[in-house]
C-alpha cells in the first residue's frame, strides 16, 4: 500500500473563513473570523495543519471514523489557515446542522469569485450571450467541479476522502495543483452531514477496535429517506437536496459533478464510467461523450499511476436513464456527472477472488489480484480520481465551458422550433410498418418504401421517404406546456411546478386570461416553456419515459434497468396540463422565487350554518387536521348536493359555523389556497362526522425507508402519530392506544 503523501507546506500564513448565507435569509455562521490575509515571500515557511495533527489520524487509517463534528472543525481550521479555501453554510439539514460547502481555489480567484460564479451562470443558461461573446467568455472563465461524498453514509469513503481532498488542495506546491487551482474552482460538498454523524459516531463507539462496524445502525442516515436521499432529486423533498440542488442549478451551474459511492464490483476496486446503455433520449449527446471523456480519463490515470482493478460499461449496471438520482440529474441540466463505486472500509478487508474478472478486457482494462485491502488504499483511489477530473477540467476548460454554453443554446433554439424526439417505440412501430410494407410489395402488392441504392456503405438502407413518419406533425416537442389554474386541485399542480424551480428551470404565470390554440385559460395559469437551457429536465417531468427494450439475447430474459424506468412527475401528481405544439405567446411574467396558488377565499360568510370546501384539492387534509385538532367539527357529505349555486359531489368537507372554525378558516384558506363558501343552513344529505384518530405507525431497529418516507407525509399534512416499534405491537393494550396502525413493506411477516 502506497504511504499517505506526506505534509507539505502553505505559502500562506493566515487564510480567510467565510461561511456564506445559504440562501438570501440570514444563517448563522459556524465561525466568525476577522482575519487578514496575508501573502509574500516571508509567509511561505507557514503549514496547516495535518490530519495527523488535528485528529491524531491520518485520513484513511484502519480501524477510524471522523465525525461530521470533527470534519466541521476541521475545514473551519483549513480555511482560517489558508487563502486557498472558503467555507460556505449551503443551508441546514433534516436534524438543523450547517450543511457546509468548500470552496477551494486560488486566492486571485476568490478575490473575484463573485465573477467568476456569474460566469458560469451566464454560459449555462446561454440567453443572454451569443455565440462570439460565449466563445470569448469560454477563454477567461473559469471552470467549475463539484465533488461530492457521503451522500450514503454507511459508504464512508465519500466522508474521507472529502477530508483529505481538502488538505492536500490547501497543502500542496506541485505545478499541477497550482494549475488546478488557477483554473478551476472547486466545491467540497458533504451530501449527507446527519448520516455521518451517526454511522462514524456508530463506529467508533466500539472501544475495541476489532469490533468496529458500520452494520447494525439503529435508524435510518438521513431523517425519513435513508437511501432514498439518492432517489430525490427531481421531487426535492427533504432540505440537504434542495440545498445541494440551489447551488448546483441556480448558483454555481458547474460543468462536472461528481458522486462518490461504494462499494465496487467483486473481485475490481471500483466502477467507473463510461457506463451501459441506454442514455435517456432527452439528454445531450455532449452530455453522454463528456461520460465518456471524463471516465476514460480517470480509468487512465488510475492505470497510469499504478492503481488496477477499475470497471466500465458492463462492469457493472450502472446506467444514465433515471433523472432522481443526484448524480443522474445533472444529465438533464446539461452537466457532465460521474459516479463511481469503490470498495474500501476502515476495518481491513479483501478484493474478492472472482476468476472472470482475472482477465483484461475492454471494460476492465487492468485487473486487479485479489488481496487484503486497506482503507486508505481506497482514499488513494479517491484522491487519483479526483485529481483526473480537475486535471479533465483544467486541460479541456475552454471547451468545456463553450459546451456548457452550446448545449443550452441549442436546447433554446430546439424549444423555438419544430424539433424531434427519436424513442424507442416510435421506431419499434416505424420499423414494424416498412416491414410489413416491404413483404406485401415482395408478395406483388403495391406500394411501400423499397431498400435504398445498391452495393457501397449505403448497401441495406431503406429509401429515405420512409423517413418523414418521425417527422408527423403531431410528433413534435412540446413548445411548452399549460397548467390551468382552473383545474380542481391547483394546489397541488403549484407543488409540482415548484420542484421544477427547485431545479432551476424558469417558470411563467399569466397576469391575465389568455387563448392559445384556440383555448382559453385564466389568469394566473402557469406556463412552463421549452425554449430554456433546462429543456431536457421539462420533457422529462412532463413526458412519460420510454425505456428501450433490454434483453440478455434474442428471446432471453429482459435485463432489469439500473433504476426506475418510469417516473413521470407530472402524471405521477395528477396535474392537468396542454402539451402546446406551436409557437405560442401571452401576458406572461416570470416567477420570482417560488410559485404559490393564488389565496383561498371565504364566501358568503356572514349569517352561514356552515362552510363546504372541495375535499379534491390534497390540502384540504391539512385544513381538517388543523380544524380536528382544535376540537372543530369536520364532515364528509355522502351525496351530491347544491348549495351556494353550485354543485358539491360526494366527498365534499361541510365545517359548521363556531368563532373558532371562522377565525381558522379566515387563516387557511389564503394560506393554502383553498375557497371555503358559506351556506345559510346544513346541507339536507347524510353525512360522515371525522373524528381525531390516533395513528400508531409501524418502524423497526435500523428504520424503514418505506416507513420514514410516510413519517414525512404525514408531518407534510399535519396527520398527528406515533412511531410503534415491534416490542409495543406485542405488548397488552395496543388496541386502546391507536385507532389505527400503518404498516409498511416488511411490517407484517410472511405466512409459514
Amino acid at each position: 500500500m502506497r504511504p499517505p503523501r506526506g505534509h507539505q507546506q502553505s505559502g500562506y500564513s493566515l487564510g480567510r473563513v467565510i461561511m456564506k448565507n445559504a440562501s438570501r435569509a440570514s444563517i448563522p455562521t459556524l465561525l466568525c473570523a476577522g482575519l487578514l490575509v496575508m501573502t509574500g515571500p516571508a509567509l511561505h515557511a507557514q503549514a496547516v495543519t495535518t490530519p495527523m495533527a488535528q485528529f491524531g489520524h491520518n485520513i484513511g487509517d484502519d480501524y477510524w471514523l471522523a465525525t461530521y463534528t470533527q470534519l466541521t472543525e476541521y475545514w473551519q481550521t483549513l480555511a482560517t489557515e489558508s487563502p486557498r479555501m472558503v467555507l460556505d453554510t449551503i443551508g441546514y439539514t433534516a436534524e438543523g446542522r450547517p450543511h457546509l460547502m468548500a470552496i477551494i481555489t486560488s486566492p486571485e480567484n476568490h478575490a473575484d469569485l463573485e465573477r467568476h460564479k456569474s460566469n458560469s451562470r451566464r454560459l449555462a443558461l446561454a440567453n443572454d450571450l451569443s455565440e462570439q461573446e460565449a466563445a470569448d467568455l469560454s477563454r477567461n472563465a473559469k471552470a467549475v467541479v463539484w465533488i461530492d461524498g457521503g451522500l450514503h453514509a454507511t459508504e464512508v469513503l465519500g466522508a474521507a476522502q472529502l477530508m483529505e481532498m481538502a488538505y492536500q488542495m490547501v497543502s500542496l506546491h506541485d505545478t499541477e495543483t497550482h494549475r488546478f487551482l488557477d483554473d478551476v474552482i472547486t466545491l467540497l460538498v458533504h451530501a449527507n452531514p446527519d448520516g455521518m454523524e451517526l454511522v462514524s459516531s456508530w463506529y467508533m463507539r466500539e472501544p475495541d477496535p476489532m469490533q468496529r462496524s458500520t452494520g447494525g445502525i439503529p435508524r435510518l442516515y438521513q431523517k425519513y429517506v435513508g437511501h432514498d436521499n439518492n432517489r430525490d432529486s427531481y421531487m426535492v423533498t427533504q432540505p440537504e437536496t434542495e440545498n445541494i440542488s440551489r447551488i448546483m442549478f441556480r448558483e454555481w451551474y458547474p460543468q462536472i459533478m461528481y458522486n462518490h459511492h461504494q462499494t465496487g464490483p467483486s473481485g475490481t476496486v471500483l466502477f467507473a464510467p463510461p457506463f451501459r446503455d441506454p442514455p435517456n433520449h432527452n439528454v445531450h449527446p455532449l452530455v453522454t461523450l463528456g461520460i465518456q471523456a471524463v471516465g476514460t480519463a480517470m480509468h487512465q490515470r488510475l492505470v497510469s499511476e499504478g492503481k488496477p482493478g477499475a470497471t466500465m460499461r458492463q462492469g457493472a449496471n450502472y446506467s444514465a436513464w433515471f433523472n432522481g438520482n443526484l448524480r443522474t440529474t445533472s444529465y438533464f441540466h446539461n452537466m457532465i456527472g460521474i459516479l463511481t463505486e469503490t470498495q474500501g472500509n476502515p476495518t481491513p478487508m479483501r478484493i474478492q477472488f472472482v476468476p472472470d474478472r482475472l482477465l483484461a478486457v475492454n471494460d476492465l482494462p487492468a485487473p486487479i489480484e485479489p488481496q487484503e485491502w486497506h482503507f486508505r488504499q481506497s482514499v488513494d483511489y479517491s484522491i487519483t480520481n479526483n485529481r483526473a477530473i480537475l486535471d479533465y477540467a483544467s486541460r479541456y476548460r475552454e471547451t468545456l465551458l463553450h459546451n456548457r454554453y452550446r448545449m443550452g443554446r441549442e436546447a433554446i433554439e430546439r424549444g423555438s422550433e419544430d424539433s424531434w424526439t427519436i424513442r424507442p417505440k416510435l421506431v419499434a412501430r416505424v420499423s414494424a410498418e416498412l416491414a410489413a410494407e416491404r413483404q406485401a410489395e415482395a408478395a406483388g402488392g403495391r406500394g411501400g418504401f423499397g431498400r435504398g441504392g445498391r452495393g457501397g456503405f449505403g448497401r441495406g438502407g431503406l429509401a429515405p421517404e420512409g423517413f418523414q413518419r418521425f417527422r408527423e406533425p403531431d410528433l413534435r416537442d412540446p413548445r411548452g406546456y399549460i397548467i390551468p389554474s382552473d383545474q380542481p386541485d391547483f394546489p397541488t399542480a403549484v407543488k409540482f411546478v415548484n420542484t421544477l424551480e427547485k431545479n432551476g428551470v424558469t417558470i411563467h404565470r399569466a397576469t391575465r386570461r389568455f387563448s392559445v390554440a384556440g383555448k382559453a385559460y385564466p389568469a394566473n395559469s402557469l406556463i412552463v416553456r421549452s425554449d430554456q437551457a433546462y429543456a431536457p429536465h421539462v420533457y422529462d417531468m412532463f413526458e412519460p419515459q420510454d425505456h428501450p427494450n433490454d434483453f440478455e439475447y434474442d428471446g432471453g430474459p429482459p435485463v432489469p434497468p439500473y433504476d426506475n424506468a418510469g417516473y413521470t412527475l407530472a402524471l405521477q401528481m395528477g396535474v392537468q396540463f396542454d402539451r402546446i405544439l406551436d409557437g405560442f405567446d401571452g401576458p406572461f411574467e416570470v416567477v420570482q422565487g417560488f410559485s404559490s396558488p393564488p389565496p383561498g377565499r371565504v364566501s358568503d360568510a356572514d349569517g352561514a350554518a356552515g362552510f363546504l370546501v372541495s375535499h379534491a384539492v390534497t390540502d384540504a387534509a391539512i385544513a381538517t387536521n388543523r380544524l380536528l385538532a382544535a376540537d372543530q367539527k369536520v364532515y364528509w357529505i355522502s351525496d351530491p348536493v347544491t348549495a351556494a349555486g353550485q354543485s358539491w359531489p360526494a366527498g365534499t368537507l361541510w365545517v359548521p359555523a363556531t368563532a373558532t372554525s371562522r377565525e381558522m378558516i379566515a387563516e387557511i384558506a389564503p394560506e393554502l389556497g383553498l375557497d371555503f363558501v358559506g351556506v345559510a343552513s346544513t346541507p339536507n344529505v347524510d353525512a360522515l362526522e371525522l373524528s381525531p384518530v390516533t395513528v400508531g405507525l409501524w418502524d423497526r431497529y435500523g428504520g424503514s425507508m418505506s416507513s420514514g418516507w410516510t413519517r414525512w407525509m404525514f408531518e407534510q399534512y399535519e396527520f398527528p402519530y406515533e412511531v410503534v416499534y415491534p416490542q409495543a405491537l406485542d405488548a397488552p393494550g395496543l388496541v386502546d392506544d391507536f385507532d389505527v396502525l400503518v404498516f409498511e413493506d416488511g411490517g407484517i411477516p410472511g405466512g409459514g
